[in-house]
């Protein structure tokens, strides 16, 4: 292999040629800068002009991981930025490769995960006149709508406080992704080692906390304490802050009944003595103070109207001020960093006694006590079917993973997605990654490589085999790096389920129809992992638990019947109203 700082094309005669360490190129520039920054994770996919580059990040220390589709990549990055607060890298090719990488980086930016895009790009000279170049797109200006910032570096004295810059966008304020355009000329171009030196710097206080003021705080106090039937709503972005103790305080303290949005399951237990998960319905009617800390108040809370109390009163912690009064007036804004306003709120409501009903809680819990009772007998119902439904495989999975409560779950699907979510109490925070606010599927691979490197635990993905599709390649990184990761695969053989019919009779396969034959464990044989296919709860709770012991690369495929699921899972209402009767 050539030397990872020399290109032939840039390299003076022989006489003068450059000489490593003396002289770097701006890849090397570039991995030495990551490192410095400690951004010592690194996923991607190389190719033209990116490939030296990642090879010089393996040459600094940094852990580079490669993908076989940029996206998963990105997706990756972006949950490494959740899981620990520091942005996630991604290394991409220019023009495509910059582009399937770009929609992982705008799904980071909308779900508030800090990331940054890094993709190799044409000379913008030519690109600027456009002459045809190789692989030629104007990348920055492609990137610049969808990301909190976008740079681009044409010399390569320019790589270190580009780098810096966009660590300290990607993760202050509201988090997001940053792009950066890493162009040939720059990754090219070598520079003395003595003055490249001179250009690394440490940046200060990249995530400088702001706190809000203290009327505000005041304010909510007020509301919070005057309430009679409050709740707490948590959302991902209280999850992302780690001020789970914080939390922890606020509703032990004043008994507060809390619910939680998808990812937010487990800052506190969701079978936790106060927990309203199973009241969702009861909360949005009935609660006349609801506390939102990191939570949108957007379409998967009704935008705060419709079936909520028209009465309530929302105080509203968020980082972001444009977040405030975007679909209902918040009686309480507090706006800074989650933190700093949950201290300063637990210091107001010192000496504070609430005036919350009794009954409120006590309905609550009792409320919540039927409807578990309910859902344990579907499930002892849904064991006892065949073939399997969700709810079959479910009646195993959520006994498994609740007794491995340190497992991260990856979930993906329609119904998979619903009803897993809606079955497995999570007990810890941070330990559920799903599809976030955009509940895009093709996140299940990717998601699962970034949340075992990011935290070196046990990953079990359970995918719907729809949503498997978008990303299934990429069980063979997992197999490649040696992952502790699970992935199982419920095969109704569909988009939604395995029986919808083409209306206009011909043999093609109806749109939402895919393979209810297929075994998809075959995926993990092909790749040297542990690999099943069940069709029974017996067999499907052996496989489970012999793979999360293993801590090896595992794909279980899961088989369904047909009809197993609905249209669009339990979003279904979003779909306009045909005019024809199809069968989907």
């Amino acid at each position: 292999m050539a030397d990872v700082n020399t290109i032939k094309s840039a390299a003076p005669a022989s006489d003068a040629a450059p000489h490593f360490p003396q002289q770097v190129t701006g890849m090397y520039i570039l991995a030495e800068t990551l490192r410095r920054l400690g951004l010592m994770h690194v996923y991607g996919l190389v190719g033209i002009p990116v490939t030296e580059a990642a090879y010089a990040m393996q040459k600094v220390g940094i852990n580079y991981y490669g993908f076989r589709f940029e996206q998963q990549a990105g997706m990756a990055a972006a949950t490494h930025g959740y899981l620990t607060k520091q942005p996630g890298v991604l290394l991409t090719v220019s023009s495509l490769g910059m582009l399937n990488g770009l929609t992982a980086t705008a799904n980071a930016t909308v779900n508030c995960y800090p990331m940054i895009q890094i993709s190799g790009a044409s000379d913008p000279d030519m690109v600027d006149m456009d002459m045809g170049t190789y692989e030629q797109l104007d990348q920055l200006n492609t990137a610049r709508p969808l990301v909190k910032a976008a740079f681009r570096c044409s010399h390569a004295k320019d790589i270190p406080r580009a780098l810096a810059r966009a660590y300290r966008v990607a993760v202050s304020g509201r988090p997001g992704g940053v792009y950066i355009d890493m162009t040939t000329p720059a990754l090219a171009e070598i520079m003395d080692a003595a003055d490249v030196e001179k250009l690394f710097y440490t940046p200060v206080d990249v995530a400088s906390p702001v706190a809000p003021n203290k009327e505000a705080v005041a304010r909510a106090a007020d509301i919070l304490s005057s309430a009679k039937r409050p709740a707490l709503l948590l959302g991902k972005g209280a999850a992302y802050a780690q001020v789970d103790d914080k939390i922890k305080t606020l509703v032990d303290t004043y008994r507060i009944p809390y619910l939680a949005m998808s990812m937010a399951k487990g800052l506190m237990p969701d079978a936790g003595e106060l927990s309203a998960l199973s009241c969702r319905s009861t909360i949005m009617e009935k609660a006349d103070v609801v506390v939102v800390v990191g939570a949108r108040i957007n379409w998967m809370l009704s935008f705060g109207r419709g079936k909520w109390n028209p009465d309530v009163k929302f105080i509203q912690l968020e980082v972001e001020p444009s977040e405030i009064d975007r679909n209902v007036p918040v009686a309480a804004p507090v706006v800074g960093d989650m933190g700093l306003a949950l201290d300063m709120l637990l210091d107001e409501m010192k000496g504070r006694s609430m005036s919350a009903d009794p009954a409120w809680l006590a309905s609550l819990q009792a409320d919540t006590k039927t409807k578990n009772a309910k859902f344990a007998a579907r499930l002892a119902d849904a064991a006892r079917l065949s073939p399997m439904n969700h709810w079959s495989a479910l009646s195993v999975v959520k006994p498994v993973l609740e007794a491995n409560p340190d497992v991260i779950l990856v979930n993906e699907g329609a119904n998979t997605l619903d009803d897993t979510r809606d079955s497995v109490d999570m007990s810890l925070p941070r330990h559920r990654i799903d599809c976030a606010s955009w509940s895009i599927m093709g996140m299940g691979m990717g998601s699962a490589v970034g949340a075992a490197v990011a935290t070196g635990k046990s990953v079990v993905a359970v995918e719907g085999d729809s949503a498997f599709g978008f990303s299934g390649m990429d069980f063979a990184t997992i197999c490649r790096y040696k992952l502790p990761v699970t992935v199982l695969v419920f095969n109704n053989g569909g988009i939604y389920n395995g029986i919808g019919v083409n209306p206009s009779g011909a043999d093609a396969p109806a749109p939402t129809t895919l393979d209810i034959d297929a075994q998809y464990n075959l995926i993990g044989k092909a790749f040297g992992a542990d690999n099943y296919r069940v069709d029974n709860i017996a067999d499907l709770r052996a496989a489970l638990e012999a793979a999360i012991a293993s801590k090896r690369p595992c794909l279980i495929d899961v088989q369904l019947a047909a009809d197993a699921g609905k249209e669009s899972g339990h979003i279904g209402y979003l779909n306009p109203t045909p005019l024809i009767d199809y069968t989907v």
